[in-house]
């Protein structure tokens, strides 16, 4: 992904992570929570082609759907607020594959068509809650990310520290689009399979004239973040309880 170190399509099999088109989620279940009740977040809005979105989720953090400088979309993005930009976030670094196409990109990136773009719907991913958390991770990622192919002891410690990382969906409620008139990309074909059944509205192009790609006008969205014990969630959000994993 540019400016954020995705590319291609490889999935990196030695961490145990599923390959990525075979799965809208491309993520193992949550271990860490196991049965019973978990409190999640529940954050909602909308936004418009070049526009961001911001919330404060609490612990110093807030979620972000960030507008891509290049136009084709948004990135879901976690940050600490009021703070200088990270080389990483604290959803990238807990949503592997870090060389493919991502969940958290919600674009026309990889040759994804606006339409395959809403239809990989729901989408699901993990983020970090804390900032001790977050350092730990980033250290042992770049010890992981040092050497081709990476050595076996960060692997297996960054995903053991992955797999317990809380989750969250990323739903697209309503959306207005341009549709590309390119045939499907093959990465969009294993996670693109919710069109008709997520609200949108096609709008016709400038002049009638259509891209290979089309475009994302607007979105209206839900974001679900699993809440870990102890979390303190911002004073403005709306919280539920619901079943774990």
């Amino acid at each position: 992904m540019r400016g954020n170190g995705l590319a291609a399509t490889m999935v990196l099999v030695g961490l145990g992570w599923l390959v990525l088109v075979s799965d809208a989620s491309g993520l193992p279940a949550t271990p860490s929570t196991g049965a019973g009740a978990c409190r999640f977040e529940l954050i909602e809005g909308e936004v418009r082609a070049g526009e961001s979105f911001a919330q404060p989720i609490g612990g110093g953090l807030e979620v972000r759907l960030e507008a891509l400088s290049w136009g084709s979309g948004w990135i879901l993005r976690v940050l600490p607020v009021h703070e200088p930009r990270l080389a990483h976030d604290y959803v990238e670094l807990a949503t592997p594959p870090y060389t493919s196409v991502s969940p958290l990109l919600l674009s026309t990136d990889y040759s994804f068509r606006a339409q395959d773009a809403v239809a990989w719907n729901p989408r699901r991913f993990r983020f970090i809650a804390s900032a001790s958390e977050f350092a730990g991770i980033a250290a042992v990622y770049e010890r992981y990310s040092k050497t081709t192919p990476p050595a076996a002891d960060a692997e297996n410690e960054l995903a053991t520290l992955v797999s317990k990382a809380p989750e969250g969906t990323l739903q697209i409620l309503d959306a207005r689009l341009i549709p590309g008139t390119a045939n499907q990309a093959q990465t969009a074909i294993g996670v693109a399979s919710h069109f008709n059944t997520t609200a949108h509205t096609v709008e016709e192009a400038a002049g009638g004239k259509g891209t290979s790609l089309g475009k994302l006008m607007w979105i209206r969205f839900r974001i679900r973040l699993e809440l870990p014990t102890g979390f303190h969630a911002d004073s403005t959000a709306t919280v539920n309880k619901g079943k774990c994993g």
